[in-house]
């Protein structure tokens, strides 16, 4: 028996550590662990999504295929008709979805790194090839570079993030402008659009768009904002002409009956969920202004729930190594292009920043910078 060959050259996704396991490895109680490594909401699920989870009518019943009263829901919180939303189990699903019905074993994507991990490991995943044009040293997009990119190697999806993981920026108006002027698809993950901006992003989201344009795509999800990261559930909004095809190229019960309760509960709560993102956002300003004067770190501006850190004068995978081990705070690590010795801090709670700042200005006297 033979496997695809281009599949054993597959690098594979380095997802972060389950909490359980992290638990368990250091020898801490879950209460001991200071979780900022995977940008989730530290408040978790609200009450009342919780009191819906547990008294859901039919867990024993497979799943509506169409998603419709997910749809509807979608459709009042984000103002586009439910015949463009499709929903996903996650948006990681809807990204997997997107390439296997547009891709031909070699042909091209676009991305610009860094960037979210996902983009090229789900284009190698299915037989295609990423090509990449790094973003410039503020993170901004080189558009005379994608321009020149979309001409030579004629991509036929491009894939980019606003705001950006992992550094947080937005993408100028102008320049999405710019990028929707070009001849291919554009598919735009706002997966942190809601901690952007005033009322949950929806001024700067470009949700709303999808049905006047034909080669957009808005990518969202429950993960962040709502809480929902373990339960897996995101949505899309696609142009029409392409919404048969995605119907017929989906799994038939994609989105679980626990997935689609919380959410549906989540969205029927909104004015609660805003509250907590205006905690974390309130709670972002607050880490920010202090990792500025932590002296080994430059922290760059972010309109997401993390934080991107340049580490100087230290080795930064040492630094994530100490604070796991000595003080259970777990943040993330990069070194790669265009993130050499960088790390990234999830916003959570006070008491995890205070938790996670006594550890820098405790590691702050071994630096001799």
């Amino acid at each position: 028996m033979k496997i695809r060959p281009h599949l054993e050259s597959l690098p594979p996704y380095a997802p972060i550590e389950p909490f359980e396991i992290l638990s368990a490895r250091l020898g801490r109680a879950p209460s001991q662990i200071v979780k900022l490594d995977a940008n989730e909401n530290p408040y978790g699920i609200l009450p009342a999504v919780r009191k819906a989870l547990a008294e859901m009518d039919f867990p024993h019943i497979y799943p509506d295929p169409e998603s419709r009263a997910l749809r509807k829901s979608l459709s009042a919180f984000t103002g586009v008709e439910a015949e463009y939303l499709l929903a996903g189990s996650g948006a990681d699903e809807l990204l997997d979805l997107l390439m296997r019905v547009f891709l031909e074993p070699g042909e091209r994507i676009l991305s610009c790194p860094p960037t979210f991990g996902m983009y090229p490991f789900d284009a190698e995943l299915n037989a295609a090839a990423c090509i990449e044009v790094p973003r410039k040293v503020d993170f901004s997009l080189d558009m005379p570079a994608i321009r020149k990119a979309v001409d030579e190697f004629k991509p036929k999806l491009l894939f980019v993030a606003s705001p950006n993981n992992p550094d947080g920026s937005l993408i100028d108006s102008a320049m999405l402008d710019e990028l929707l002027s070009l001849p291919l698809l554009v598919v735009l993950d706002e997966a942190y659009i809601e901690f952007a901006g005033e009322n949950l992003g929806a001024s700067l989201s470009r949700i709303r768009e999808v049905p006047q344009r034909e080669n957009l795509v808005v990518l969202r999800t429950f993960s962040k904002w709502a809480g929902l990261a373990g339960l897996r559930v995101g949505y899309g909004a696609f142009p029409k002409w392409l919404m048969p095809i995605l119907w017929k190229s989906k799994q038939p019960y994609n989105v679980n009956v626990a997935a689609s309760v919380a959410a549906q509960s989540a969205l029927a709560n909104v004015d609660e969920l805003a509250k907590v993102v205006e905690l974390l956002k309130a709670e972002r300003t607050k880490l920010l202004a202090a990792l500025q004067k932590i002296p080994y770190l430059k922290p760059y501006p972010t309109q997401s729930n993390f934080i991107l850190c340049q580490v100087n004068g230290r080795n930064a995978a040492e630094l994530k190594s100490r604070l796991a081990e000595e003080y259970g705070v777990f943040i993330r690590y990069f070194n790669k292009p265009g993130l050499r010795e960088n790390i990234r801090i999830s916003v959570g709670r006070p008491s995890d920043t205070e938790t996670l700042l006594k550890a820098l200005n405790v590691e702050r006297s071994t630096f001799n910078g």
